[in-house]
């Protein structure tokens, strides 16, 4: 990660691909995580406990929602940090990566 000015970058060379996140953003994922996790687990319980059906897949949309959000709160912090800088860099191959991330969380 290469740092000018204060502000922080992502960094893409051919060996290292890292991103800056601040410790906010990364508490907030892990808690999410963390939450998602537990769910995974309770699907797991319910299922070895015979559950009903129903009850389980509402619970699977609720983990799956949960992860849309992840996803999209992580491709904001990228658009705003990461591909804002690569832009500024010229480096125009960042549009066609995150249109096919992008098009992935669309699935």
């Amino acid at each position: 990660m290469e740092e000018q000015s204060g502000k922080r970058h992502c960094h893409t060379g051919d060996e290292v691909r890292l991103s800056h996140h601040s410790e906010k953003l990364k508490s907030s994922l892990t808690s999410r995580l963390n939450r998602i996790e537990g769910q995974v687990r309770g699907v797991k319980r319910m299922i070895d406990e015979d559950v009903y059906c129903d009850d389980v897949l509402n619970v699977i949309a609720s983990i799956q929602s949960a992860l849309s959000g992840v996803g999209s709160l992580l491709l904001e912090y990228h658009m705003k940090s990461c591909v804002v800088d690569q832009l500024q860099e010229n480096d125009s191959e960042i549009m066609d990566e995150l249109m096919k991330t992008i098009r992935k969380l669309m699935k």
